[in-house]
C-alpha cells in the first residue's frame, strides 16, 4: 500500500522546488531514460537519511557548475511501479533507497546507495555528487 500523497507532498517538494522532474510512471522513466546526454534519478524515500542527508545534498550538488542534463525523480513507497523500472536501469545494484543513479545515454554510469549516504552528511554526499558530475556531465 502506497504512503499517502498529503504525507509524502512536502517531501516530493524539497526536490521538485529546485526543478526536478517527477517520473510517477514507468512510462514517466522510460522517457528520462530515452533522453541522450546525463540523466540523474533520486529515488526518494521517507526514512530521515533521506531528509537529513540525501534531498539536501542533491539540493547542494545541483548548485555545481557541471551537472546533468536531466534530473528526475521517483518516491519509494508511492511511486511504486515508477521505482520499480528506475531500479531495473540500477541494475546489478540492489534496490536502495534512497539513492541516487547517474546514467549516459540510458547506461548506468554511477550510483549512489543508501549505505554510502547514511554514513555521511549531507555536503560530503553533495561532494560525491559534484564529482561523479564532474566525470560524468
Amino acid at each position: 500500500m502506497p504512503y499517502p500523497e498529503q504525507f509524502i507532498a512536502p517531501m516530493r517538494a524539497e526536490l521538485t522546488s529546485i526543478g526536478v522532474c517527477e517520473l510517477r510512471t514507468p512510462e514517466d522513466v522510460d522517457a528520462a531514460l530515452r533522453r541522450e546526454g546525463t540523466v540523474m534519478i533520486v529515488v526518494n524515500s521517507i526514512c530521515g537519511c533521506a531528509a537529513g542527508k540525501a534531498r539536501p545534498a542533491v539540493a547542494m550538488a545541483l548548485q555545481h557548475s557541471r551537472r546533468p542534463d536531466f534530473v528526475g525523480t521517483v518516491f519509494a513507497g508511492a511511486d511504486i511501479e515508477a521505482t520499480a523500472r528506475a531500479r531495473e536501469a540500477f541494475a546489478p545494484y540492489p534496490p536502495s533507497s534512497p539513492s541516487v543513479g547517474l546514467l549516459r545515454d540510458g547506461k548506468l554510469v554511477y550510483l549512489l546507495e543508501r549505505r554510502q549516504i547514511e554514513t555521511r552528511d549531507a555536503a560530503s554526499i553533495a561532494e560525491m555528487l559534484e564529482q561523479a558530475f564532474d566525470d560524468h556531465c
